[in-house]
């Protein structure tokens, strides 16, 4: 188990860091190729086809990172692997610390609520996440992250139009370990992390991973009209646990079953006001952390999984694999969207979500070809509930309060078959075709109403509150929908020599149709949303030391399923319709590099371009009936033109051990954060980051000093806008006419300040 150890921590200090294509170290492979000693870039496998493939034989833009690589730069977060793959956005939304907001190649989904479909298909160990609430999650007992852009249709199929983003954990060796991992940071940081395995026999091993993960906020709630409750803004309070039974019987049979439970009990997050109330005299905080709220300050996520897989090799090169799972989400979380210490607009909600995922796969690889097909099954339910409290302007008309209430559920089944294969043409030329058939079913129930009170979900929500038994409001939609669609791949590969491939490849991406959670009227469901996307790359090795992965893309989003606010009588309407009104077009480039100038300097770069446009947005005018095109109003969201991250890794060896030294720059290019005629956008920024690990020779002692947002930068990830620029004057943004609940809401969330932290730990 030591030389083992110390053989991993030797291949970290001297193999690439290669943060835009990352690394997945096989030491078989190390051992076997010659371009994957110490003084070379490595090979790198990932299983982006489903299957364990070099990285540069796979014609797929795929950016990897092992848990080495994310342990050297003091990964936490699966958000933070957006910084090394091109044209990816990965988030933590507004409002909580664990929902996800996921983008790439401008394909996404913004809106977090019950009922929507996300663009970009997030993964456990081939498990499909329905949900983004719960999906930020914590780096435990991973083996690696690998990012897919592009669409997946074929392969992945459920709602990984824009890609799908994979985490992995590790399969056990059978040896009895047992690490610990500690950090202690600023803001208080404090983490414990404790993984282990042991065989309970030869061939059954149980494994487990729990971390303890807390931090003070970056701010507090300086106001709130609720006593005795916690005002830290921006912290964090996760606890997270993990235990994996694995049973080889035979060297043909391999069992799994991992159970997963994670709680986030963190605040729930204050948005910082970019304007003044003009309903209450607190003035706009002098950080952008500090909040004021009406509402509690508690949140909850509970995310809790179990999946079972078993795979028969049938021959040495016929696999068949059977992966069933389960996953609960629940969520009841606060979200103030004034930011003020007055009821003007509080939405408390609750979110409930249940899915069982079932996958049979077969494997086969011949002379010259390989293939995979299978059939996947999903059944899924999203519930939920928010009251949006107007009490202010309730009050304003006499009335002891105003609430609009929303409620529902959204129950989906989704049957895929789908299959994908590679084969020969000749000694240099191979092709890859693939489809995938989707049948999805819906259905949907909401119920939507005002109610001239002020109204909680549940009773001590707030201290004293009784919430009136019985539901409060009506049903305005009951319906049910199907979908179905066959999405294709074709590509074609070129083998100019064995270190440089060109591969050519069109693909088509299907998102589900889906109801509006908040309709007030039975309103048809949106039709499903297609991407068709083409790619030309090129997988390159340049003798042993340079390494360039270039890929150029174009895209089209066709039916863009939109939210449209509509106008009403008065500012406590919330009557929106969801329709497919836009199309929009997408090109761009880009390149992931890695240069190794010797045995212990290393350079990497990750550079994304991508121009993204609405070429089509069609309204109807509620006045005259003629359709129109607004495109002119739209922009593309959590989309920059360019983003980069430079890269470099020293290995300073010395007695006592090897001193590795990490530091990156990342830039992102300005982007908006609603696509119709946004009010938010975030100005190009750039985040230095630095980090120095140190592995010990003569034991199994590490050590790392992390330095994220050196420079601490200010840069929003997230909002909320309630407001219109004044007609009588539109160019200039002083000036705003008031939205919903009658007070100027223009909301901003924010990234990590500046962050020291220091990490220790031991190998048992």
């Amino acid at each position: 188990m030591h030389n083992n150890k110390s053989f991993r921590m030797k291949l970290l200090a001297l193999s690439v860091a290669a943060a835009c294509s990352g690394a997945v170290y096989s030491a078989e492979e190390a051992s076997d190729k010659e371009k994957a000693e110490d003084d070379g870039v490595p090979v790198i496998t990932v299983t982006a086809r489903k299957t364990s493939e070099n990285l540069q034989e796979v014609p797929v833009a795929v950016t990897a990172l092992n848990n080495l690589e994310m342990e050297a730069r003091g990964i936490e977060l699966i958000t933070e692997v957006q910084q090394y793959s091109p044209n990816t956005t990965l988030q933590k939304s507004r409002g909580t610390n664990s929902t996800m907001t996921a983008f790439i190649r401008g394909v996404g989904q913004q809106d977090p609520l019950w009922g929507y479909e996300p663009g970009v298909g997030i993964y456990i160990d081939d498990v499909y996440i329905a949900r983004p609430q719960g999906a930020v999650l914590d780096i435990l007992n991973i083996e690696r992250v690998e990012v897919l852009r592009g669409p997946q249709g074929t392969l992945y199929g459920k709602n990984t139009i824009g890609g799908a983003v994979k985490y992995i954990t590790k399969e056990m060796t059978g040896d009895a370990e047992l690490g610990f991992k500690t950090t202690l940071g600023s803001y208080n940081q404090r983490d414990v992390k404790l993984t282990g395995q042991y065989p309970i026999t030869d061939s059954l091993y149980v494994g487990f991973g729990a971390a303890s993960l807390k931090r003070d906020g970056f701010g507090e709630f300086l106001q709130s009209d609720i006593p005795n409750q916690d005002r830290e803004n921006y912290n964090k309070d996760v606890f997270a646990s993990r235990v994996t039974l694995e049973y080889r019987p035979s060297d043909e049979f391999f069992f799994r079953f991992k159970w997963d439970k994670t709680e986030d009990d963190s605040n729930s997050k204050g948005g910082y006001r970019l304007l003044p109330s003009i309903l209450t005299n607190a003035p706009v905080p002098d950080s952008v952390y500090d909040s004021y709220t009406s509402l509690p300050t508690w949140n909850l996520v509970e995310v809790e999984g179990v999946s079972f897989t078993a795979q028969w090799d049938l021959t040495e090169n016929t696999s068949l694999k059977y992966v069933v799972s389960s996953r609960d989400n629940y969520s009841p979380t606060n979200i103030d969207f004034d930011n003020t210490a007055i009821r003007i607009f509080d939405v408390p909600a609750v979110y409930d979500d249940k899915q069982e995922t079932q996958e049979i796969q077969l494997n086969h690889s011949g002379d010259g070809y390989n293939f995979v097909a299978g059939y996947y099954y999903l059944n899924a339910e999203s519930c939920g509930l928010f009251d949006a409290i107007l009490e202010e302007f309730g009050q304003s008309l006499s009335l002891p309060g105003l609430t609009r209430e929303v409620s529902g559920c959204s129950h989906s089944q989704s049957n895929a078959a789908y299959a994908q294969g590679s084969f020969d043409l000749s000694q240099d030329w191979s092709m890859t075709l693939g489809v995938r058939y989707t049948n999805d079913e819906k259905h949907a129930v909401v119920r939507n109403g005002l109610i001239f009170d002020t109204v909680y979900p549940w009773s001590n929500w707030v201290p004293g509150y009784t919430r009136p038994e019985g539901e409060l409001v009506p049903v305005v939609l009951n319906d049910s929908e199907d979908w179905s669609r066959f999405t294709p791949r074709i590509g074609v590969e070129y083998s100019y020599n064995e270190d440089v491939m060109f591969f050519a490849s069109y693909a088509e991406g299907f998102k589900s149709g889906t109801f509006n959670p908040r309709a007030s009227t039975a309103e048809p469901a949106a039709d499903p949303e297609v991407v068709d996307s083409f790619e030309i790359g090129m997988k390159s090795d340049w003798g042993r030391n340079f390494r360039a992965n270039v890929t150029l893309f174009a895209l089209e989003h066709k039916d863009r399923q939109y939210i449209s606010v509509l106008p009403g009588e008065t500012s406590a309407d919330l009557n929106q319709r969801l329709g497919n009104i836009g199309l929009s077009e997408s090109t761009g480039i880009e390149a992931e590099l890695t240069y190794v100038s010797s045995r212990n300097l290393t350079f990497d770069a990750a550079i994304g371009f991508i121009d993204s446009d609405f070429k089509e947005v069609l309204d109807t005018d509620p006045v005259t009936g003629e359709t129109f095109d607004k495109s002119d109003r739209f922009t593309i969201s959590n989309t920059p033109e360019l983003t980069f991250n430079l890269g470099a890794k020293y290995t300073m060896e010395s007695s006592v051990g090897d001193f590795v030294f990490n530091t990156s720059y990342y830039y992102r290019d300005d982007y908006v954060l609603f696509e119709e005629d946004s009010l938010l956008t975030q100005d190009g920024y750039g985040l230095v980051n630095f980090s120095v690990n140190w592995y010990s020779y003569t034991s199994n002692w590490t050590a790392g000093l992390h330095i994220k947002n050196l420079t601490d930068e200010e840069y929003k990830i997230g909002g909320y806008q309630f407001v219109t620029p004044d007609p009588s004057d539109p160019t200039n943004v002083s000036l705003y006419t008031p939205g919903l609940g009658g007070d100027n809401t223009l909301i901003g969330y924010y990234g990590d300040p500046r962050t020291i932290s220091l990490t220790v730990g031991y190998q048992f």
